[in-house]
């Protein structure tokens, strides 16, 4: 009786797409976590745990994303800089005011595995507060969705 062997991803097998996401108006979480399936590759029929599988992800206008309820007074960004009483917290509100991509950045970092692979994952994200980008040449070229 003959048994045919499972598809077994590979590296060579990889061809990671580029995505441009749109954040105005999308809720915070919701977009956070639509992000890091792309940059996993779990959308993809052939995803691994062991591998890099995803894609790349741009995504445009982060200072116009939205959120629910009271998070931007409550919702509170811890710092550490490694001395006695350099422990430094901000709001979301202030978060927003300063550097808008580091709320998104933060919130797909924590969804994604924490390893050498999650930090991987996370390098393949580019975040832009404008709604231009510098890689129309790679999102054309490569068949990417936008």
């Amino acid at each position: 009786m003959e048994t045919t062997k499972p598809y077994k991803s590979r590296v060579a097998d990889i061809d990671p797409q580029w995505h441009v996401l749109d954040a105005e108006g999308q809720t915070l979480g919701r977009l956070s976590s639509r992000i890091a399936v792309l940059l996993q590759g779990k959308h993809k029929s052939t995803w691994v745990p062991y591998l890099n599988m995803g894609d790349y992800v741009v995504v445009l206008n982060v200072d116009k994303v939205k959120v629910t309820g009271r998070k931007l007074d409550q919702k509170m960004y811890y710092r550490h800089s490694g001395y006695h009483g350099g422990l430094n917290e901000q709001n979301l509100a202030r978060v927003m005011d300063k550097t808008p991509s580091r709320a998104i950045k933060q919130a797909v970092k924590g969804m994604l595995p924490k390893t050498i692979l999650g930090k991987r994952m996370l390098s393949r994200l580019k975040l832009y507060v404008g709604s231009t980008h510098p890689h129309k040449a790679q999102v054309g070229h490569n068949g990417g969705t936008e």
